[in-house]
């Protein structure tokens, strides 16, 4: 018989974080679907030869099951590391709307599509610190050893 690892620990900070996190996704992948699609087409990297529309509306499919998976709790660790990974995928867009000057969302200077660069490694910690995808994981009840609840 085969025994999972131990989950991570969870805290309240820390599932209120992937909670909000889990919404916050949910949200952008609706605007992606629909109210905001134009605003996130000025994210795709104007030297990547594709449909703005269709990554618009793939990433925003990935991004809604992203957010329901982050709402749900399970596979933590899993999610956390994919979602970490994700956001790290797409800052060639974040920093193509630098570059090109493209205005979306409000970032309608140089200087707030600059600041926009440096949030997108909060959004990575936080998507890794809400969901304990970095804790050690080993036998259930060591000290920092993961031996918190189990995640499914």
């Amino acid at each position: 018989m085969t025994t999972r690892p131990a989950a991570p620990s969870t805290s309240r900070p820390r599932s209120a974080a992937r909670v909000l996190l889990g919404a916050f996704m949910t949200l952008a992948g609706v605007g992606h679907l629909t109210f905001q699609r134009q605003e996130f087409q000025a994210q795709v990297p104007t030297w990547l030869p594709v449909n703005r529309d269709a990554v618009v509306l793939g990433s925003g499919v990935l991004e809604v099951a992203f957010g329901l998976a982050m709402l749900s709790g399970r596979r933590r660790r899993t999610v956390g590391l994919a979602l970490a990974a994700f956001f790290v995928l797409i800052f060639p867009g974040n920093v193509s709307q630098y570059v090109s000057r493209q205005s979306a969302f409000g970032l309608d200077t140089d200087q707030k599509r600059l600041t926009r660069l440096f949030f997108q490694p909060v959004l990575v910690a936080w998507a890794l610190w809400s969901t304990g995808a970095l804790q050690r994981q080993g036998a259930p009840g060591r000290p920092g050893a993961g031996g918190g609840r189990r995640e499914d």
